[in-house]
C-alpha cells in the first residue's frame, strides 16, 4: 500500500463516522511559543479540546505534517524519523474510549487487513506519584472484548509526569492531557530477550497508532484536574504504517523513501544501500530541511531556523563521510529535486517554493564547505599544542564546526594522537540534555494558555498588523509569523526595510488610539469565502478549512484567528514597542508589551 492510499482510505473511513475533514495546519506552530515545531495533529487544535467550539462540530479528521527532533539521535532505526505525516482522529467531548478503541481496532484489522493475531497493545498502567491518575483499566477492557487476549496487553507503568510511558502531553509547561493506549504490529523477527514486549527498542514491535484520551487539564502548580469535555486524540504515523502493510522491516524501505535513497545512491562513489546508517539520516533530514524551507524558514542561529542549519549541515556531514565530492556536485539540491518529486502532488508549496529551497542550500552547502576547512586548521592547533584531542576539544570541533565524532576520530588516528571519546560523550549528552528540554518546553503559555495576559495580547496583535498597513501605507503587509507569551507578543510581517523612529512612534500612537476608544471586539464564524468578502485579513491558501472565526475590531480591523480575545480594546493597557528588526530577506519582527 501506498501513502496515497492509506491517507484516503483514513479519511474516509472516519468521515463514514461522522468526521469533518479538516486541512492540516503549518508546519510552524501559530501564536504558541511553547514548541518550536507542529510535533502532532492535535497540536494546533489545542483551544478546542479546551473547550472553544470548532467551526465544523465536535468529530475531525485530517493528515497533518509534523517535525520532532526529541528522537533525532534514534534516526536511521526502522522507524524514528524527524519529519513525518500523522493521520487523526478527535472528538471533542462527543465520543469515549469505547467508540476510539473500536474504531482504531475495526480500521487496522478490516481496511488494511492486519491479522488480530499481529496486534499488540500497552495501556496506561498508573503513576504512584500522581493519585488522581488511575490505571487504565477501562481501555484494556475494551481491547480484551475485542479479542486481543491478555498476554498481548501490557500495562506501562509511571509517565504522567515526565510524558511517556502511555502518557501524552502537555506539549508545554500545561494544558490537556491524558492515558493513551498504543497500537503495535507484530514485524515476526526474533525477540531480543524474553522480557522483550511493545515498547522495547529492538524493532520487534512496531507502533503505528496511539488513541490519547485527553481528561486532564495539567496545571501550572502539576496537578491534574479533570477537563469538563473528555476528548480523544488518535495519531496514526503514515510512514510506519505502509512499511508494516507493505511487509517491510523499516521506514526506509518504502516507496517515500527509496527514491530519495536511490539518488544518495546516485551521487556516492560506492554501492552502499538503505540500510546504511547515514543514508538513512540524509534521507530524513532532507525531507525535514526541505519542508521547513518551503515555509519560509531560512537558516539562522536562532529557533527554527538553527534546527533547519543543523539538518542541512549533518546531512552534508554524512555526506562527505560517504566520500561525496561537495565541490563537484550540490549534493543537498539533487537529492531535495527527489523530495520534492516525491510530494509535489499532495504539497504543491514545495514546487512553487523549490529556486527559493534550491538557493537557501546552496548557499548554506557553501557557507559549511567554509567552516569545515576552518575547522580543520583549528584541530591542526590544537594536535599542534599538546598532541592529543581532549574531550572539550573534541566537542568544540563538533558543536562550533561541525564534525562529527566519527571525522574527529578518523584525524586523530591519522595524526596518531589519542583523543577522549567518552568524555566527548559525556559533554555531548549534556549538550543534548538541554537541547532536548529547551526544545520540547520553551515558554511558558502557547495555545494551551487563555490566561487574561495572552488574550490581551493577542487582541493588541491585531491592532498592530492593522496599524502597520495604514502607517506605512501598504495593505499588502500580512503575518508571516506569530508568537505570544503572557509577557509579550512579536509579530513577523513582510516589509522590505527598516522602520524609522517616527514610523514605530505613529504605530505605537495608532494602537493605543485604538485601545483608549473601547472598540468592541465581535468574532463571528463564517466560511473563508465570506471572510474574504469582509476583507478579512489572513493567509487563505492552505492554512484554513472551509469554516473559519473572524474577529472584527469594530471599525477598525477584521481577520481570521483561532486564539482567545478580550471583548473589548479599553482591557488592553497602553502598549508599547520593544525593538523592531530583520529577521529574514523582506521580512520585519516587532516585539511589543502591554503596560
Amino acid at each position: 500500500m501506498q501513502a496515497k492510499e492509506l491517507i484516503n482510505k483514513y479519511i474516509e473511513f472516519f468521515k463514514s463516522k461522522g468526521h469533518f475533514e479538516i486541512k492540516g495546519a503549518s508546519l510552524i506552530p501559530e501564536n504558541d511559543p511553547t514548541v518550536l515545531f507542529t510535533t502532532a495533529g492535535m497540536h494546533p487544535l489545542m483551544p478546542f479540546l479546551l473547550g472553544q467550539p470548532h467551526p465544523r462540530g465536535k468529530r475531525v479528521v485530517n493528515v497533518q505534517k509534523c517535525i520532532r527532533t526529541c528522537d533525532i539521535d534514534a534516526v536511521g532505526d526502522p522507524s524514528h524519523l524527524t519529519f513525518f505525516e500523522m493521520l487523526g482522529n478527535w472528538s471533542f467531548g462527543n465520543y469515549w474510549k469505547k467508540e476510539a478503541i473500536s474504531w482504531s481496532f475495526l480500521f487496522l484489522t478490516e481496511i488494511l487487513g492486519f491479522k488480530v493475531s499481529q496486534l499488540h497493545v500497552t495501556c496506561f498502567g498508573g503513576d504512584k506519584r500522581v493519585t488522581e491518575v488511575p490505571k487504565d483499566d477501562e481501555a484494556a477492557k475494551i481491547w480484551k472484548s475485542l479479542g486481543i487476549p491478555d498476554e498481548r496487553i501490557v500495562f506501562l507503568e509511571g509517565g504522567a509526569l515526565e510524558g511517556e510511558d502511555n502518557w501524552w502531553g502537555p506539549p508545554g509547561e500545561t494544558g490537556p492531557c491524558g492515558p493513551s493506549t498504543e497500537m503495535f504490529i507484530d514485524t515476526g523477527i526474533e525477540s531480543c530477550s524474553p522480557n522483550c514486549k511493545p515498547g522495547c527498542g529492538c524493532g520487534k514491535y512496531f507502533e503505528i497508532w496511539n488513541d490519547v484520551f485527553m481528561e486532564y487539564n495539567k496545571t501550572k502548580d502539576g496537578k491534574f484536574v479533570p477537563l469538563p469535555n473528555k476528548n480523544v486524540d488518535t495519531g496514526m504515523g503514515v510512514e510506519r504504517t505502509i512499511a508494516m502493510m507493505s511487509g517491510k522491516k523499516t521506514v526506509y524501505e518504502t516507496e517515500l523513501f527509496l527514491p530519495i535513497i536511490k539518488k544518495i545512491d546516485e551521487i556516492t562513489p560506492e554501492d552502499i544501500g538503505s540500510d546504511n546508517k547515514y543514508v538513512r539520516i540524509i534521507a530524513d533530514h532532507m525531507r525535514s530541511a526541505v519542508f521547513l524551507l518551503s515555509e519560509n524558514i531560512v537558516p539562522s542561529k536562532l529557533d527554527q531556523g538553527y534546527i533547519l542549519r543543523r539538518f542541512i549541515r549533518r546531512v552534508i556531514r554524512y555526506l562527505r563521510l560517504l566520500s561525496v565530492d561537495l565541490f563537484k556536485i550540490d549534493a543537498t539540491v539533487e537529492i531535495a529535486k527527489v523530495v520534492i518529486k516525491t510530494y509535489q502532488d499532495r504539497y504543491p508549496e514545495l514546487l512553487s517554493r523549490k529556486k527559493f529551497i534550491f538557493d537557501e542550500l546552496k548557499k548554506e552547502e557553501d557557507k559549511f564547505q567554509s567552516a569545515l576547512e576552518k575547522g580543520l586548521k583549528e584541530f591542526e592547533s590544537m594536535v599542534e599544542k599538546d598532541n592529543q584531542i581532549t574531550d572539550k576539544e573534541a566537542f568544540l570541533l563538533f558543536q562550533s564546526f561541525g564534525f562529527p565524532i566519527e571525522m574527529i576520530k578518523e584525524l586523530a588516528s591519522e595524526k596518531g594522537v589519542p583523543i577522549d571519546v567518552d568524555g566527548f560523550h559525556a559533554e555531548f549528552k549534556k549538550h543534548q540534555e538541554l537541547s532536548r528540554a529547551g526544545g520540547s518546553k520553551r515558554f511558558k503559555g502557547g495555545l494551551a494558555d487563555s490566561s487574561s495576559e495572552t488574550k490581551k495580547l493577542h487582541t493588541a496583535t491585531h491592532l498592530l498588523n492593522e496599524a502597520l498597513r495604514i502607517v506605512l501605507s501598504k495593505k499588502d503587509i500580512v503575518q508571516k509569523g506569530s508568537n505570544i507569551t503572557p509577557e509579550r507578543l512579536r509579530f513577523d510581517f513582510n516589509f522590505d526595510r527598516k522602520l524609522t523612529s517616527e514610523e514605530l512612534k505613529k504605530v505605537e500612537d495608532l494602537v493605543n488610539e485604538k485601545i483608549s476608544q473601547g472598540l468592541d471586539v465581535v468574532k463571528e464564524e463564517m466560511t473563508v469565502e465570506e471572510a474574504k468578502k469582509r476583507g478579512a485579513q489572513s493567509e487563505f491558501e492552505h492554512k484554513y478549512g472551509e469554516k473559519v472565526f473572524v474577529y472584527h475590531i469594530v471599525g477598525f480591523s477584521t481577520e481570521i484567528c483561532m486564539g482567545p480575545h478580550v471583548k473589548n480594546t479599553s482591557e488592553l493597557g497602553k502598549f508599547k514597542i520593544k525593538k523592531e528588526q530583520g529577521i529574514a530577506a523582506g521580512v520585519r519582527r516587532i516585539k511589543a508589551v502591554l503596560e
